[in-house]
């Protein structure tokens, strides 16, 4: 598997995500054809090697080119900006990739504004900038095959920044909304180091933040920001690389797990808020009998799923169960490579799940309701047939 980690420990924005990525490899002529596609007219790229305190790295700039003021649509709302992503001729998978990006940025500027969800539009961020900025991201890790972003702790500077709404602090108001979940700190420098386009990369790529994953490291982009600051380097590093081999398919990741211990409900809700929460992203949900104090009987609820989702699945909860408090952590979590395949079996055709540690296969497990078919149509015992199609599988 091929990693990502956004260093961003000199904070993010759309330009340096795009440099960086140039940096690593990304042929600047090919992300230009790619980008070609969304039909979004009235820019240029422009990529360029500059200097940021000793880092030498490379610089993407959207030049907006000379129109007249009667033809500047600055202020797309999500009607517009979802007409030209649908229209364009970029892959179903970059489509709906960037509609779920542009929606989390038109989300949290309604929020801010206190203005509905059509109503929003764009502020600081240019439309055009932005729509380069973030397809051209999205774009440019598919091009270099990553298959699972990892992002640093972000920072996000300080002091205040000049907008359309006059000075505000750092950070500003919908790139505060956006890195909500996301771990955050500032280093005290009077800046504005994280822009609302960077944070909604952030949150609409990486699957989880902290420390840098297990990798093997072999490629490095690094992006350059504006500013060169005199003692530290204004630069988003990419650190490109696979997996060690001992974890390449023995995966290791990060989850959410959240805790709640009930008594006095009626058990038959538990399967409906189970349900909400498979459907709302929980990786696993489960009950664990237990007695409470004074000898009640109680049922734990445990929720796994990533940090994106934790705050989402503790809301649901509180609102489908009668508990008034949670417990939650960080855990990690480790999984063999799995797939499922159809296999033909003196018994018929059946699904198997097929586990693997690097390539070789360390369980094959039958899927449970093809085996429950199997045994009604053969009039065979259930464990019977699991046992012949384990064995020929």
């Amino acid at each position: 598997m091929k990693i990502a980690y956004f260093d961003c420990s000199s904070g993010i924005s759309g330009d340096m995500c795009l440099g960086a990525l140039i940096d690593a490899g990304v042929p600047v002529a090919k992300l230009e054809n790619e980008l070609r596609k969304l039909h979004v007219k009235g820019y240029k790229l422009k990529v360029k090697r500059v200097k940021r305190s000793g880092f030498v790295a490379t610089k993407a700039d959207v030049i907006r080119k000379a129109v007249h003021k009667s033809h500047i649509t600055e202020h797309r709302k999500w009607k517009d900006v979802e007409r030209i992503i649908r229209t364009s001729s970029l892959s179903e998978e970059i489509k709906q990739k960037g509609l779920s990006i542009f929606k989390k940025l038109f989300t949290a500027e309604a929020k801010v504004h206190g203005e509905t969800f059509n109503a929003a539009h764009l502020h600081e961020l240019g439309a055009v900038d932005c729509m380069v900025d973030i397809f051209g991201t999205v774009i440019g890790l598919k091009i270099l095959g990553i298959e699972k972003v990892y992002s640093s702790c972000v920072n996000i500077g300080g002091g205040s920044v000049m907008t359309r709404h006059g000075i505000l602090p750092v950070p500003a108001p919908a790139t505060a909304e956006l890195l909500k979940d996301i771990p955050v700190y500032s280093d005290g420098m009077g800046y504005e180091l994280t822009t609302p386009t960077g944070a909604v990369i952030l949150k609409g790529i990486p699957s989880s933040f902290g420390h840098i994953p297990d990798i093997v490291i072999e490629k490095i982009g690094i992006g350059a920001g504006n500013k060169d600051f005199k003692d530290k380097p204004n630069v988003l590093r990419i650190l490109i690389g696979k997996s060690k081999e001992q974890r390449a398919e023995n995966r290791g990741e990060k989850v959410a797990v959240i805790e709640t211990i009930i008594d006095e409900m009626n058990p038959q809700i538990y399967e409906y808020v189970m349900e909400r929460l498979f459907k709302a992203g929980a990786l696993d949900v489960y009950l664990t009998q237990l007695i409470m104090k004074k000898g009640r009987p109680g049922i734990k609820l445990t929720a796994l799923c990533s940090s994106k989702e934790k705050e989402n699945l503790m809301k649901i909860i509180f609102e489908e169960t009668t508990t008034i408090g949670l417990r939650f952590y960080e855990a990690d979590r480790q999984t063999l490579k799995r797939e499922t395949k159809e296999i033909n079996t003196a018994l018929g055709k059946v699904k198997v799940k097929i586990s693997k540690l690097g390539s070789r296969i360390i369980k094959t497990i039958p899927e449970y309701e093809d085996c429950k078919k199997l045994a009604k149509k053969l009039h065979m015992p259930l464990i019977e047939v699991m046992k012949k199609i384990s064995f020929q599988s």
